[in-house]
């Protein structure tokens, strides 16, 4: 069995529960997904299974678009409401003030990764440094903001000032250091409070699937090739077919930067890529056979 599923993940579950229940309900172990939801997040989760799973790398690089709620005046340890409160202020910010700095973050920009995060340091992940109350230096990545902007009104509530934002970023984007940068920007605090992902390059949420569909074996697989439809498409001839199955170098008669080889039934062959030793040639990226 080999194709996408899309699910829309539920609150309080981890993208690993996901895999885990997909695995045991198809009764495969050949499944992964491609890129984490906090457990508190909701929405798109893309998962491969079976020959997808060599495409996990590929996807994890697709943009990503949210709509998350943001609470001005609060700080925790994890940038969310799950957290710890380490600060908190009364706090009331016009609408204006608030689209002006939304507008700013359309850019690109290195962003500090949360404390609570799988990102690695010396080895160990950083939540391990934040439970066991350990300092560590927080690593920046280049992240882009596509689009981002004001949806609703704002409210002020408990002297606090909430807004939802819908965004779209680039890979490896953290929508809770997003709203904490834009908390700063306000001369102020920001603390997502809730996360919902709406797409995954082209899946939408309107193609996801719920976790009960799941548990009751009602899964809507997707063909593999609808994850590639950013790259061109060759079908070959039987000459050619042999020689990507063979993962030999061949001419960039295409002058692309990546082609995605078919058989003459449609089939996936291989995803090549511009040879970074001679450009007029294509190498092997992923093969799909």
């Amino acid at each position: 069995m080999n194709g996408i599923i899309v699910v829309n993940k539920e609150e309080n579950y981890t993208s690993r529960d996901i895999v885990n229940i997909v695995s045991k309900v198809l009764k495969t172990k050949k499944v992964g997904h491609t890129g984490t939801l906090d457990p508190m997040a909701t929405g798109v989760l893309v998962i491969c299974v079976g020959k997808a799973t060599k495409l996990v790398e590929i996807l994890m690089d697709h943009d990503k678009e949210y709509i998350a709620e943001v609470c001005l005046g609060v700080n925790t340890d994890t940038l969310d409401i799950t957290g710890n409160i380490l600060n908190e202020e009364d706090i009331n910010i016009s609408k204006e003030d608030i689209v002006n700095v939304l507008d700013s973050y359309i850019k690109t920009y290195d962003q500090e990764v949360p404390v609570y995060s799988a990102v690695k340091v010396k080895g160990k992940k950083l939540y391990e440094y934040a439970r066991n109350n350990k300092e560590v230096k927080l690593p920046k990545k280049e992240v882009t903001i596509y689009d981002i902007k004001l949806i609703g009104d704002v409210v002020y509530k408990d002297n606090k000032t909430y807004f939802k934002i819908k965004t779209r970023v680039s890979k490896g984007t953290y929508i809770r250091s997003l709203i904490r940068d834009i908390g700063k920007s306000l001369n102020t605090y920001g603390c997502m409070t809730s996360l919902i992902r709406t797409r995954v390059g082209d899946f939408s949420i309107s193609d996801a699937i719920s976790l009960d569909d799941i548990k009751n074996n009602n899964i809507k697989m997707m063909d593999t090739k609808l994850a590639l439809t950013n790259y061109k498409q060759v079908t070959t001839d039987t000459k050619l077919e042999n020689k990507i199955k063979n993962g030999s170098i061949i001419p960039n008669i295409y002058n692309e930067e990546e082609v995605l080889f078919l058989d003459q039934n449609g089939n996936l062959l291989a995803l090549y890529k511009k040879y970074d030793k001679n450009p007029d040639f294509l190498k092997p990226w992923k093969m799909l056979v």
